[in-house]
């Protein structure tokens, strides 16, 4: 072989090596899997599911903490693949039309879900007409989560719509618990912003606060929603995802053995290992 032959075969010896790898890149980025969602007790819980279950199918998968409104700006930015966080159409009906056009609703994963004011049963009102009238027993405040979050921006709305005379607090999920436990256990007063499915509710004896203005809508659902092209980029793993649907009993068996003291990875693999049948229908096996 002539020098300008060697030359030649050494060439297309590493073009073809080039090419290999690139292939094995595709491959290797068609196995991976990136997930955003919110601190809340149930995300928290449907995120770590869901890394249990798309591990279990053969991904590498990252999860993502943000805020409600990075969550919807990342994801419209392609910044992680998807979400199980979206609460529809209310909570979040405003990130929708901030961003809605730049990503894929893909399926609902929960039903049945609901938002408002939350008190402890011994409370002795049972409308949100009625806290004016009990400023002084609820030191005039209504104890909130994230500044962000869809329940203080409808919580607003709803000291507008009653006229109350109340400070709406932001703090955080684990926040806003916290003063609900120390409260119960003191049997003090004391009015929150809540949602369910959450553990508070298998916890302790709650309600909700009725609302005749409808300022936190009627029931809602949780959606599963995906970056801008992620089916024809992973078409498995959109699959997957789209098949991701389980019921409010599941969700709260997770939250409460968070709660209980598991770890998220914990209380989300003993979920899976119990419940195998779904998981499979989930992967599609």
């Amino acid at each position: 072989m002539n020098d300008k032959m060697k030359v030649l075969a050494i060439s297309a010896i590493f073009i073809i090596g080039i090419v290999g790898v690139g292939c094995l890149d595709a491959i290797d980025d068609e196995m991976t899997a990136s997930i955003g969602y919110v601190t809340w007790d149930g995300e928290v819980a449907s995120t770590n599911v869901m890394k249990q279950v798309l591990e279990q199918a053969g991904y590498d998968v990252e999860i993502i903490a943000v805020d409600a409104g990075p969550l919807y700006q990342g994801l419209a930015q392609g910044q992680f693949d998807f979400t199980t966080s979206a609460w529809l159409p209310h909570t979040h009906g405003h990130y929708m039309e901030q961003y809605g056009d730049d990503f894929e609703e893909v399926s609902t994963n929960l039903e049945g879900c609901k938002i408002g004011l939350v008190v402890p049963q011994y409370v002795e009102i049972d409308s949100i007409e009625e806290l004016n009238d009990h400023k002084d027993q609820f030191d005039g405040q209504i104890i909130g989560i994230e500044p962000g979050a869809g329940i203080m921006s409808a919580s607003e709305d709803a000291i507008d719509a009653y006229d109350l005379d109340y400070e709406l607090v932001a703090s955080s999920s684990a926040g806003m618990a916290a003063e609900l436990r120390t409260a119960v256990q003191n049997e003090e007063w004391i009015v929150v912003t809540g949602w369910s499915p959450h553990w508070k509710f298998d916890r302790w004896d709650l309600k909700y606060l009725d609302d005749p203005e409808g300022s936190y809508g009627d029931a809602e659902y949780v959606a599963t929603l995906a970056r801008a092209g992620l089916q024809e980029d992973k078409p498995e793993l959109y699959d997957i995802i789209s098949r991701f649907y389980w019921e409010q009993d599941d969700i709260q068996e997770v939250m409460m053995n968070i709660e209980d003291g598991m770890s998220p990875e914990d209380a989300a693999a003993l979920w899976v290992e119990e419940n195998q049948d779904t998981v499979n229908e989930w992967i599609g096996e």
